[in-house]
């Protein structure tokens, strides 16, 4: 992977490109665009900002990430991923925060990808990143209550419980009108795509919404009673850099920056499946950066690979990125063209479209089967991530996820290390089935043999303590054949064995050291001080090397 060239797909397809796939191409994308169009507007409402800022995204990064990207059939939009952790970021520092933080997550996606460090996202445990999707799922679930049920919030919460709190303390407000709305949507949005899955259930959705709405003069409160409807193209506009404001939102861009390359490289890996293609993950690393830096400059939030959008366009057969920058063109002109229509929108359809994609995305079903399946120590890390997504925030769950996961993957490696002293038989203790075992060396009078099994790292100090030896111990054999990794307390405690044995008189023989722990060796000085002779390939010339030592002293 890290051999891989930065050199967008686009310029690869291209050489073989052929008319009727550009037709295809075209289909796909105004397709995928009309599926996009209500989903973007939702995900807006969502992240707590207007409806125009979803189209600008979809638009302005859904057509650089194709064009840059690393993949041939990726689409870039906003996604549900984003939606709690913009809205916290526009709440707490206003678009201008959020315009900086996107800006900084791109230039850190882009440094990603020209340092090929692709690879490291790998690093994240499942168990995260399936706690904190289920959480994000859950948190833009309690999100939509308000508008489904019609109601009157007298606060005006950001954090998910307090908006949970908010709606059993207004739940007087109900409106039935609203939750009928919101029901009939909700039924298109889950049985339409059985009968008919070439026209989007979301856009039959708002249509019938805003009929229902229009027709019945139902009280229910639609986009254009709660927002101005703008259908201006995007505009660039350059926020005012400051090294305070920067600080304040590192944090948050570091998030973004984290969750986007998440999900658009699971979003390509997904693809790749599907059309037996093979991606460039640094190249898409770059394209997301490029993508979210402008999408911030141009008035949008966030932008990643979008899995459903992406599936939708192989399905109708998009091969190349042009059906990912066609999706953007036909975005742009039903922005400028059929964008006020939008403010005829009612709140409980959006409300039914995010209730949709909390449950498609939640992936419940493997957070169920990781509960039944896992280690306990596993499902801590999963449930812990899962709970601080909801209670706190996704800044918060990742950061304790981690350390977690980190912690219980020492403690278990810890319990994996393992020194121990070899057993010797005398000839008494020989029977017929042990005599021919080859397991069993002819240790000389004087030598004492102990193997390590595991890491040699801080976490397991205690168990190197292990090796003990008397006066009568001439050779100390240390046999590391399981020793895949040694770190700086490894060494520090294999100082003080040949410290003691120094002391004692009693020389020091390796067994099979492998390459890494050999190379700390070397930098440590420990194998210049013993001499090449102390370290043998294997455990017969070790017990042949300690025979001849005590033979010659």
């Amino acid at each position: 992977m890290n051999k891989e060239k930065l050199k967008p797909k686009l310029f690869s397809v291209m050489k073989t490109y052929t008319k009727e796939q550009f037709l295809k191409d075209v289909v796909a994308g105004i397709i995928v665009a009309i599926i996009a169009l209500p989903l973007s507007i939702a995900l807006a409402l969502a992240s707590g900002v207007g409806p125009e800022e979803g189209i600008y995204t979809a638009i302005i990064a859904g057509f650089l990430i194709s064009f840059l990207g690393g993949s041939r059939v990726q689409i870039a939009g906003p996604t549900a991923a984003f939606a709690s952790i913009v809205a916290g970021i526009v709440a707490r520092n206003g678009m201008d925060g959020l315009v900086l933080a996107t800006i900084l997550a791109g230039i850190i996606l882009i440094l990603m990808g020209v340092f090929k460090l692709a690879a490291l996202i790998k690093f994240i445990p499942f168990t995260i990143t399936t706690g904190f999707t289920l959480g994000i799922a859950v948190t833009i679930a309690i999100g939509q209550i308000k508008d489904f049920l019609g109601l009157t919030f007298v606060n005006s919460p950001i954090e998910t419980m307090d908006k949970l709190l908010e709606v059993f303390r207004c739940i007087g407000t109900f409106n039935w009108q609203a939750l009928v709305v919101g029901m009939v949507c909700l039924l298109i949005l889950i049985f339409w795509p059985k009968r008919l899955e070439k026209i989007p259930a979301s856009l039959i959705a708002v249509v019938v919404g805003a009929a229902m709405v229009a027709l019945l003069k139902m009280d229910v409160k639609t986009i254009g009673d709660l927002y101005d409807i703008s259908s201006a193209p995007p505009k660039f506009s350059l926020p005012v850099f400051s090294f305070e404001k920067m600080s304040a939102v590192a944090s948050d861009a570091f998030t973004i920056a984290i969750l986007a390359a998440i999900e658009s490289l699971l979003s390509c890996v997904v693809a790749d499946g599907m059309i037996g293609s093979r991606h460039n993950s640094n190249m898409e690393l770059v394209a997301q950066g490029a993508g979210n830096i402008a999408s911030a400059l141009f008035g949008g939030i966030p932008a990643t690979g979008a899995i459903a959008r992406t599936a939708a366009n192989i399905k109708n057969g998009g091969r190349t990125p042009i059906a990912g920058m066609v999706h953007a063109v036909v975005l742009l002109l039903i922005l400028v063209s059929l964008m006020p229509l939008a403010k005829l929108i009612p709140m409980p359809a959006i409300a039914a479209i995010l209730f949709m994609v909390a449950y498609n995305m939640s992936g419940w079903g493997t957070f169920a089967h990781l509960i039944k399946t896992s280690p306990k120590s596993d499902n801590i890390v999963l449930i812990v991530t899962f709970v601080f997504t909801v209670v706190f925030d996704l800044v918060v769950a990742i950061g304790v996820g981690l350390a977690l996961a980190c912690v219980l993957f020492m403690k278990r490696m810890s319990e994996v290390t393992d020194v121990h002293g070899w057993v010797y038989l005398d000839e008494e203790n020989r029977t017929a089935d042990n005599a021919d075992n080859l397991h069993f060396k002819n240790v000389p009078k004087g030598v004492q043999v102990f193997e390590i099994t595991g890491p040699m790292f801080f976490a397991a100090t205690e168990k190197f303590g292990n090796v003990l030896f008397d006066k009568s111990t001439k050779v100390l054999i240390i046999r590391m054949r399981s020793v895949p990794a040694i770190d700086a307390t490894g060494i520090q405690a294999i100082e003080k064995i040949i410290a003691r044995c120094k002391k004692n008189g009693t020389k020091v023989i390796f067994s099979h050291v492998n390459e890494q722990p050999m190379k700390i060796f070397k930098k440590s000085g420990i194998f210049e001080e013993l001499g090449e002779e102390a370290f043998c390939a294997n455990i017969d010339d070790a017990l042949a090397e300690s025979e001849e030592l005590i033979k010659n002293r």
